[in-house]
């Protein structure tokens, strides 16, 4: 069996003071990310390890999709400040991370993952997750209302 997860939330929620300060920035443009919990990923590869018909399965693990801009947007409605994003170019995108302390490799590889973020590498079209779990997947909407409390 595989489990191939997708983009975490937490990558999202960990950046939450900064994208209230100064907003959302990337080089994603409408692209659309599914990412999950890394308790819900958990929770699909428990299930896997413990129950029976998953052998030579491969699974697509994501949540709910949605683009930066509707992060940006959540964000704002949640915690009633305005926060928008800014879609930049990937080499600015780049060096918006490098001005901000992260080292070079690091930067460049945030920067890629946003340009394939706008290219649909980071959609998982299916429901795998969901099946696994016998649930919806934590939602953006709920993620960041239990960070944001």
């Amino acid at each position: 069996m595989f489990l191939r997860n997708g983009w975490y939330l937490e990558n999202y929620l960990s950046q939450l003071p900064t994208y209230l300060e100064y907003g959302v920035a990337g080089a994603a443009g409408d692209g659309q990310v599914s990412p999950a919990t890394r308790a819900d990923y958990a929770a699909a590869a428990a299930t896997v390890l413990t129950t029976e018909g998953h052998a030579g399965k491969a699974y697509e693990l994501g949540g709910a999709p949605f683009t930066l801009s509707e992060l940006a947007a959540e964000i704002s409605r949640q915690s009633g400040k305005p926060v928008t994003y800014t879609n930049l170019p990937e080499a600015d995108y780049a060096a918006v991370l490098l001005s901000a302390g992260l080292p070079e490799p690091y930067a460049n590889m945030l920067a890629d993952s946003d340009r394939g973020l706008s290219q649909g590498d980071l959609f998982v079209d299916g429901d795998d997750l969901q099946q696994l779990i016998g649930r919806t997947p934590t939602t953006l909407a709920e993620a960041l209302a239990i960070a944001l409390a």
